[in-house]
């Protein structure tokens, strides 16, 4: 079914694209999401992802190819974003909070926010093979092809990603200060 429909949109078929890229557009978004941890720069990668496939359909060699294909094209999307946010940031100092955390946040809401920021301390060519092989559930081979590297050279950015996120996780933290109550 869906190769049927590449092969329609490789000929002019808008109405076939529009069913491949509504199929795809979840799929897409995750991963650009996941690589710029922006909803906002990950609807512009996906767009553009998008656009790119409409544009360059015809020189897709495989049909069968096209989930694989689209991944490629949504990744180095999210790369160009990537570099854009980079250059934007250079110019813009960030005011980071102290890292203490109140009394009254819950432990959850420290840890998922832990976790967002070790994420977001990766590379993003470490955070996309991050997203690839644990959101999209790609096999290593399927991810070298969609990022046109070697095997080993996906196997070394996983371990580096996750080696990384894992050290800044368990990295000794100075104790949170709580303010005492005042007794009367």
């Amino acid at each position: 079914m869906q190769r049927d429909l590449v092969i329609k949109a490789q000929h002019g078929d808008a109405g076939a694209f529009g069913t491949l890229a509504t199929g795809a557009i979840d799929r897409l978004h995750g991963v650009a999401y996941r690589i710029l941890r922006d909803r906002d720069r990950a609807d512009d990668a996906t767009q553009q992802a998008l656009v790119n496939a409409w544009d360059h359909l015809r020189d897709l060699r495989d049909p069968d190819r096209f989930d694989a294909w689209t991944y490629r094209l949504v990744v180095h999307a999210a790369y160009r974003e990537a570099r854009r946010e980079n250059a934007r940031s250079d110019a813009v100092r960030r005011l980071v909070p102290d890292g203490t955390v109140g009394a009254e946040m819950p432990a959850e809401v420290a840890e998922r926010d832990e976790l967002e920021q070790a994420f977001k301390g990766l590379s993003a060519e470490h955070r996309a093979v991050l997203a690839l092989r644990y959101y999209a559930d790609l096999p290593l081979s399927e991810i070298a092809e969609v990022l046109d590297i070697p095997v080993g050279t996906v196997g070394s950015r996983l371990h580096h990603a996750i080696r990384k996120m894992r050290d800044q996780l368990t990295r000794e933290r100075p104790p949170i200060a709580i303010p005492r109550q005042a007794t009367s």
